[in-house]
């Protein structure tokens, strides 16, 4: 049956009989499969009937993601993350750049100063040492260390040395915001950076301590003294010299290793300075004591110092030479322009007391004798030594002086804030270590010229020297004095 009844016609008169008629039948409806409906198991509905529901719900979650917006941080910062990541490491790498930069100006400052002070054929090779000292080895990587004396260079007109140090540094993350370097290195971009600096030769440094650390030791050291002053003064060690926590007030410090805090202008790699006053012993008079050499008694029960080896008062010899120790019985006077106190094999024992030169007066305490351990070549006692050096002759400069042979007993050990040595003068010990925590100020008559070579020297405490050099020229001393010395022009 193709159709339903949907109702009968009444026959009207003369009519003929009502016919049925169908109604149009509706499509049959079908499945996906393309059968009809009615021709599908009852599970395939069901599955289909869920397959639907499924597309309806997947339709409103690709709707509701559309909508949503609370994700639109993240996928901006993904959006912008390689920016950020440029730019921070665009940022680091700034800062790696100009901290190198500095550690090469740093190099080249030090190279040329050294290539300056050199002043030799040689000065070439110094400068490179000098720079790989810092780190910078001419040739290592992309390093380029050049150096040359030009006839004339920037801020300079003559006897010019030129240092240029220059390295390649490869890029990281900067090529990420497009940098691609100011050079090439290994075939890869790099960012070149270089440091230049130019020093003359200049007139020689003249030094009031000069450690001549012949023993390998280290020639100066000074430990944690943030109130020492050597004001007016220039330090040199043979050697190398550190000084920790305060440069000690000094000029210039320099040493012919590293010099590690010493001074307020500070210099490495600086030529040695021979001895300059070992000829004076030259002059020291002949030992004359036919090998007596009396000694202070160890205790009371010993013998006591004959008086040729005690003095007191006033004094007036231009030479004297005592065999063995010396011992002062009281303040004395030394009343000549040049005097000469020679002691054999024996100490100066102050004794609490002063030995002082008046003015018009000088004298020249010189130690000398064997390296017998049984003598003493040093002043001791806790007194004053108030004395000013002659001003002319043999010993012109010279206050104290010990014998070059001499280096047994030879080192001292001088205290005090309240100065017992007030000299003008060199103190000359060349075999000394030399533990240094006192004041020092110049004699009560004579100039401002104090100087010191030893072999090395300890400063400690509140090491002051008031004397400083500023007159030695015009009291007969001629200070140590190193050759050429570079400074920076620019």
């Amino acid at each position: 049956m193709n159709g339903l009844w949907v109702g009968l016609a009444k026959k009207a008169p003369g009519a003929q009989s009502p016919v049925a008629r169908p109604w149009p039948a509706k499509p049959m409806r079908k499945s996906l499969t393309g059968l009809p409906m009615s021709r599908l198991p009852i599970a395939s509905i069901a599955r289909l009937s869920r397959t639907v529901a499924h597309l309806r719900n997947g339709t409103g979650m690709v709707r509701a993601f559309a909508a949503n917006q609370s994700g639109a941080t993240m996928i901006l910062v993904a959006l912008c993350l390689p920016a950020l990541v440029g730019a921070m490491g665009l940022s680091a790498e700034v800062s790696y750049w100009y901290l190198r930069q500095r550690a090469m100006q740093n190099a080249a400052d030090a190279a040329a100063i050294a290539a300056a002070t050199n002043g030799t054929s040689g000065y070439a090779a110094e400068a490179k040492a000098v720079a790989a000292q810092y780190g910078f080895h001419d040739g290592s990587g992309n390093i380029v260390v050049a150096v040359s004396n030009p006839a004339t260079a920037a801020g300079c007109t003559s006897n010019c040395y030129s240092v240029t140090i220059s390295d390649k540094v490869p890029l990281f993350l900067s090529e990420v915001v497009g940098y691609l370097g100011t050079a090439t290195a290994n075939k890869k971009g790099a960012t070149g950076l270089s440091a230049a600096a130019v020093a003359t030769s200049a007139n020689a440094i003249s030094y009031c301590i000069l450690a001549l650390a012949g023993s390998g030791a280290q020639g100066i050291t000074s430990n944690g003294v943030p109130n020492a002053n050597l004001r007016g003064c220039d330090v040199m060690s043979n050697t190398s010299a550190t000084c920790n926590g305060h440069n000690l007030n000094a000029n210039v410090g320099s040493a012919h290793s590293t010099n590690n805090g010493c001074g307020i202008v500070q210099n490495s790699n600086v030529p040695v300075i021979m001895d300059p006053y070992s000829s004076r012993a030259s002059y020291i008079p002949v030992d004359n004591c036919g090998g007596t050499y009396y000694q202070e008694p160890a205790k009371n029960k010993d013998p006591a110092l004959p008086s040729s080896n005690q003095m007191s008062g006033s004094q007036n010899w231009s030479q004297k030479i005592i065999c063995g120790d010396l011992q002062l019985m009281g303040d004395t006077t030394i009343n000549v322009a040049n005097g000469l106190l020679v002691i054999e094999n024996g100490q100066l024992d102050t004794n609490g007391y002063t030995l002082q030169t008046p003015s018009g007066s000088g004298l020249t305490v010189v130690f000398t004798g064997s390296n017998n351990a049984s003598y003493q070549h040093i002043p001791t006692g806790g007194g004053t030594l108030d004395i000013a050096a002659p001003s002319s002759g043999a010993w012109s400069g010279i206050a104290i002086y010990q014998d070059p042979n001499l280096t047994t007993n030879v080192d001292v050990s001088y205290a005090g804030n309240s100065p017992t040595w007030e000299l003008s003068g060199m103190v000359y010990l060349p075999h000394a270590s030399v533990s240094f925590s006192g004041a020092v100020n110049k004699s009560s008559h004579g100039s401002y010229c104090f100087g010191m070579v030893i072999d090395n020297i300890t400063v400690n405490g509140t090491a002051d020297i008031f004397a400083g050099d500023d007159q030695c020229s015009s009291s007969g001393l001629v200070l140590p004095s190193g050759g050429t010395r570079g400074t920076l022009t620019d």
